[in-house]
Parts: structure tokens; sequence; C-alpha cells
């Protein structure tokens, strides 16, 4: 695992520190390595505009200190706000080095040193006011590692009333926070400075850009999968789900409808009975829960899918009619992509706790059930049974309109039925989703979501 790609607790990241330390590098040259990576962002922003860093206490505004004096010799205009005097060996090497000016007002860019990623308790009253009046005025607002008054590893917000920044930059590694509601909403652009840490073993992850080869060149529709979409009551969504499973890779997706449906010409419609259906043998994965109803016979078909013994994803009215003992026997792959209300059922159905951050929840249930996990909304989580964690960034908010839970269903859907193992399907699927997001215009709909998920699929190629 690439270093960029790890995302740490507060406890990995301090061992992490300890094994540069403990190989060689001091605390000092870390803070500078830190500080002078962090500058040079800042810099970039700041222009010939001036800055104001806000120093706290501890290490992070030690890298204050550093990241003043490096804007100082590159001659931007700079002043330290100290919100205390720094307490710690490294932070008072890095205060005794700084040349520039200390206090004073004026400036146009914050930059936000306070306190860093060990924050576990809310900002004093004092050190809240003096960060909100900086950040009311200076119009544009820098955090270092993470924005002060933020608990690193739950991504919860210490402090009513925090400002929000155009840009944090990571230190060392990305921190939980940086992915996780409803701190992540305030954090802006995301950057990260390398320090040279290594890589942790068990360490979450981002998810990153997949790279999606084109098929071989003897390849037909089964090879490349065939995914079948199960309807029920509400035709739509599972339409939703096969329009954007085609744009994702699939090279067959059948909708197996309960009754006639109008389709397009190239979306094949079964309205066999479920269970003759299924028969085929040829079925690569299968998608069960959009628009499947709640009713007598949707359990049925969800039981009758389960039945089968077919990799599948189950997502909507299924994780609703899911019951616990519906797994116990099937040794397939089986992902779930629940939104909060659905998560907090599973939750109940599979007698976990529900307690701790999104990513704790997650990898509870997945060690339950035995599913992966893919816990979706404004902050999405994927958590496979094995431990293994990712994270995705933002993306759009757009996003937050009908249908677009079909239509990320059916995204991860289709690379399963592609032959991908499965918590990679479940990661390529969310990159997908987010990219199309991003390839529409404001104000989208779900079909135009699923429309655009070929052309996200064509930037990984």
């Amino acid at each position: 695992m690439p270093p960029a790609d790890q995302i740490l607790t507060v406890a990995q990241m301090r061992v992490a520190e300890e094994a540069l330390i403990a190989a060689g590098t001091s605390v000092e040259a870390l803070m500078d390595v830190a500080g002078r990576g962090a500058a040079d962002y800042v810099w970039r922003i700041a222009g010939h505009r001036p800055v104001t860093v806000l120093c706290g206490p501890g290490n992070n505004g030690g890298d204050g200190y550093v990241i003043a004096e490096e804007l100082r010799r590159r001659g931007t205009p700079v002043r330290v706000v100290t919100g205390a005097e720094p307490g710690t060996p490294a932070a008072i090497n890095a205060r005794s080095l700084y040349r520039g000016e200390i206090g004073g007002s004026g400036g146009e860019v914050l930059v936000d040193c306070l306190f860093g990623s060990g924050l576990v308790r809310p900002l004093s009253a004092e050190h809240l006011a003096l960060l909100t009046d900086l950040g009311a005025t200076h119009p544009h607002r820098i955090a270092i590692d993470l924005p002060s008054g933020v608990d690193s590893d739950s991504g919860m917000m210490l402090n009513v009333g925090l400002p929000d920044y155009q840009l944090t930059i990571a230190l060392g590694a990305w921190k939980f926070a940086h992915f996780l509601m409803p701190a992540s909403a305030a954090m802006g652009i995301l950057r990260l400075v390398d320090i040279g840490a290594a890589p942790v073993p068990g360490a979450a992850e981002v998810v990153r850009k997949p790279h999606l080869p084109p098929p071989p060149a003897d390849a037909h529709k089964y090879v490349r999968g065939l995914l079948g979409v199960i309807g029920g009551a509400m035709p739509g969504a599972a339409m939703l789900s096969a329009r954007a499973a085609q744009g994702a890779g699939a090279g067959y997706v059948k909708l197996l409808a309960e009754h006639s449906v109008q389709a397009p010409a190239d979306l094949v419609v079964d309205t066999a009975p479920l269970a003759d259906a299924l028969d085929d043998g040829r079925f690569a994965a299968l998608l069960v829960g959009p628009g499947l109803g709640r009713n007598g016979e949707a359990r049925e078909r969800l039981a009758l899918a389960l039945g089968f013994g077919i990799a599948s994803v189950l997502d909507a009215d299924a994780l609703v009619l899911l019951g616990a003992r519906q797994l116990a026997e099937h040794i397939a792959p089986v992902i779930a992509t629940p939104h909060e209300g659905e998560l907090t059922v599973l939750e109940r159905t599979f007698d976990c706790t529900g307690f701790g951050s999104k990513p704790d929840r997650a990898a509870e249930l997945a060690r339950a059930s035995g599913m992966i996990i893919v816990a979706k909304g404004p902050d999405t989580v994927i958590a496979a049974p094995d431990g293994r964690l990712r994270l995705a960034a933002r993306a759009s908010s757009w996003l937050s309109t009908a249908g677009t839970g079909d239509v990320l269903a059916g995204t991860i859907a289709s690379r399963l039925a592609c032959g991908v193992e499965p918590f990679e399907a479940a990661c390529q699927g969310v990159w997908l989703h987010a990219e199309a997001a991003r390839l529409c215009p404001p104000a989208f709909s779900a079909g135009q979501l699923a429309d655009k998920v070929q052309s996200a699929y064509a930037t990984c190629l």
C-alpha cells in the first residue's frame, strides 16, 4: 500500500512517527519536513496576500512556526498569533527559529495551527473565541493537518460554530476526519504532505481511481459477465440500476421483472417465473432490492435469489427484508449498500451494538453478517468481514436526490458481474459513481447520473 493511500487513527499515526524517530529522524526534522511541505501549499495560495498563522502550544503549533518562517523567507507578509506559548521541545525549538512578527492585526489568509489531530476535548472559550474571530476576519482559511476543534478518529465537531476552510493540508497521513461527516464538509480541498511514514499494517485506505482494462480480444458477453437485476413492485428503480450497470462493464444486463415493462431496446427483460429465470446457470452476479417492495412476494423473490448461491448485491428493500438466517448457508459473496436508516436496520438484524464512528459500525456489521458493507451517504465507508476498510473522498452534494442509490447499486453489481473481487468491486463502483456525479451538470437526475457511468468508466481505461 502506498503511504499516500493509508488513513490512520491518532494512535496509528503516533506509532508511524515513533518508527521514523527510532530509525534516526528527530522530531525537529519531521516538523521541518511537514512545515515546509505545508508552507509550499500556503505560499502558492497566498501569493502576495498577508498571512496570519495561528499557533497553539503543541507540535501542531510548532508546524505553524516552521510554516511562518518559510513564508517569511520567501517574501510573503506573515505574522504569528499565539493561542498559547509553545509547550513541547520541538515547538519551542521551532519558535526560536522564527524571525518574523508576533502579534499585530490584519491579514487575508489564516493558517490554523492551533490544535492538530490529538485533540479529544472541546476548545476552551478563549481559544474558540480567538479562532472564530480570526476566521471571521480572514476571507481565506487553511487548516494544517485538521481544523482545530475536530476529533480526528470520528470526524465529530467538538465545538459549535467553528470556521470552515478552503483547504486542509494533512501531515504524514490521512486521518479519518478528512473523510467523515460532519468534519469533512468544513475542510475544503484536501492535500497531503508526505513525511516518509511507512505503511501501517491493517490501516484503512482511501478509495482510489481504478484501472479498468478493456475486454480481451476474444471476449463475449458472458465472459464479461451476466448480471441479473431482480425487479419488483416499482420497476423504475430496477431500470435505473440496470442502466448504470450497462455502463459499468458487464457484458450482459438482464432485468428479471415480475411483469412486462417498457424498457430500452438494448435491455433484455425476462418476465419468466424468477426460479425459472435464475436456473439459467450463467449469471455471474445478481442485484436485489431497488424497487423490490416489502410484501410477501418481495420476500419470496429475495429468498429465491439468495437460494441460488450467486454473488449478490443487496440494496434498498432487500436490506429491510433480509434475515440473518438467510445468509447462514450462503457461501457466495454478498455486498450490502445501506444508507443510514438501512444501516440501523441491519445492525438490529445482526445484533450489532451500533456504537462508535461510521467506520466502527460498518466494520462491526461486516464481521457479524459476513457481508461487504458499503455504508453510503455524504461520507461513504466500505468494510469487509476480514477487516479491510476504505473511505471515499467527498462526492458531489448533488447526489442528494432520489434514485442515485439505485445507480450506485447497479454500478457495484456490474463490477461484481465482471469477476472483480467483491471488496474491490464495491470500491470500484463507489469511485465510478462519484466520478459520474462529477461529470454531470448541477441539479442532475438519477437518470442523467446513470448515463454518465459509461463516461466515468472511460476515464479509467
